[in-house]
């Protein structure tokens, strides 16, 4: 492999070096570098990021490609700047065996746009009667580590007690959604005084709280990791707070759009709104910034839920929940994150590829951007303002939320090991 010599970039946003690459790792970081033969990137004035890790992606196959493909959904990943994604297990079949995990981890490698860890079903078939086989999809070829019954909430204390106690032998960690079901049955959108005014099936806080409660009290009492999915309320932000005061070893997640986005949105009845956990208020959107700022919710994942377009284009009440966002999920979190001054780059580093690779461990990234460690970079030009089009995405499916809105940021460049999958924002 050739080469690649990245000048003047501002590593996580610190003061301009320049970045060697040679092969697959990263050579040499400093001023004034240079490399007989080395592909030049000027970077003056752009971010230079370790690749981004997304804990919480939709990837579709095996069994809805017509919504995505680990092919599209890893192109997206990489227009979006990550290197690495793992791939939920709501697939069809359901990925809670060993080859179906299996199957999703090679198509990922012979894709190559970025890694792709499967994430194991907690349950079979995602029934949450009967523990899936935790073991043997950890013990094989994609080695998983991460389980989520995602979609469906692991309701049976019981149940999940066993997953925890399961998990905790090889160190593995059970990602929650976290819904109540009964308290949501029939919910269109967050329970409130917009859901009131719309007549609209009403989704309470506490059916997303009560379960965060009950599980991070489990966590303790087996001392095993529980990661919470999307948490979207300021009463959850609350819960994880005093967990993480008491030792409990719980991590948590928010999506971009839950960053930015309200339930005001859901006057419009635009079905690309509707979205599991629902979109809250602006007191809620207030408490998860100054979360994710302080360090209570750990990671930002974008939990990139493609839907095709009959399943978004028909009336609010049938259309799917979800969407896209791996290709927008960075301009959000400058805007709101970045741009408000509640985080530098160097956190927005820590947010979206240290602490979920971490998480996730998953090797090989998120790991510092200095000499010897693998080349896993993304070059971000942070100045650069401009209205999402849904049309130019990678992604199979367009349903965004942001579809005509001015964001901030573009990434440029992605590297994976060495190897550019985006170059001056068009993938290779």
């Amino acid at each position: 492999m050739s080469k690649i010599l990245i000048r003047g970039a501002k590593v996580l946003g610190g003061e301009a070096q320049d970045v060697l690459i040679d092969g697959e790792t990263i050579a040499e970081v400093g001023q004034g570098l240079t490399a007989e033969g080395a592909e030049v990137v000027e970077a003056a004035g752009k971010v230079l990021l370790p690749g981004l890790v997304d804990l919480h992606t939709h990837l579709r196959e095996p069994g809805r490609e017509d919504s995505e493909t680990v092919l599209t959904g890893t192109r997206a990943a990489a227009s979006g700047g990550y290197t690495a994604v793992f791939a939920m297990a709501n697939t069809f079949p359901v990925a809670d065996t060993a080859g179906v995990v299996e199957q999703v981890y090679r198509l990922g490698q012979e894709h190559g746009y970025c890694d792709v860890q499967p994430i194991g079903a907690v349950t079979v078939g995602l029934e949450g009667r009967k523990l899936a086989e935790l073991g043997a999809m950890h013990e094989s070829a994609a080695g998983v580590t991460v389980f989520s019954d995602d979609g469906k909430c692991v309701d049976d204390a019981v149940i999940m007690r066993r997953a925890l106690e399961y998990v905790k032998a090889f160190g593995g960690v059970v990602a929650q959604h976290a819904q109540e079901p009964r308290l949501t049955e029939g919910a269109q959108m967050n329970e409130g005084i917009v859901s009131a005014e719309l007549g609209l099936g009403g989704w309470p806080a506490v059916a997303e709280e009560s379960i965060i409660a009950r599980d991070v009290l489990l966590a303790e009492h087996v001392g095993s990791r529980v990661h919470i999915c999307h948490l979207s309320t300021a009463g959850s932000v609350e819960i994880v707070r005093w967990a993480k005061s008491r030792g409990i070893d719980v991590t948590a997640e928010v999506t971009p759009h839950h960053l930015l986005l309200t339930d005001e949105l859901v006057r419009s009845y635009n079905p690309v709104y509707k979205v599991n956990p629902p979109l809250r208020t602006e007191r809620d959107v207030t408490a998860l910034r100054e979360a994710l700022a302080d360090g209570t919710i750990d990671i930002v994942a974008t939990d990139h839920a493609p839907h095709p377009h009959e399943d978004k284009d028909c009336e609010w009440a049938a259309a799917a929940m979800g969407m896209v966002g791996l290709e927008t999920a960075l301009s959000v979190v400058q805007e709101t994150m970045v741009e408000t001054g509640l985080l530098d780059w160097a956190g927005v580093a820590d947010r979206m590829s240290f602490k979920p690779a971490e998480i996730g461990r998953a090797k090989g990234h998120g790991r510092p951007v200095s000499a010897g460690e693998p080349a896993n970079l993304t070059l971000v030009d942070t100045a650069y303002r401009g209205q999402v089009d849904p049309e130019g995405f990678a992604s199979r499916s367009r349903n965004t939320p942001y579809e005509g809105r001015e964001l901030p940021g573009r990434v440029t460049h992605t590297w994976l090991r060495g190897k550019a999958t985006l170059v001056d924002g068009k993938l290779t």
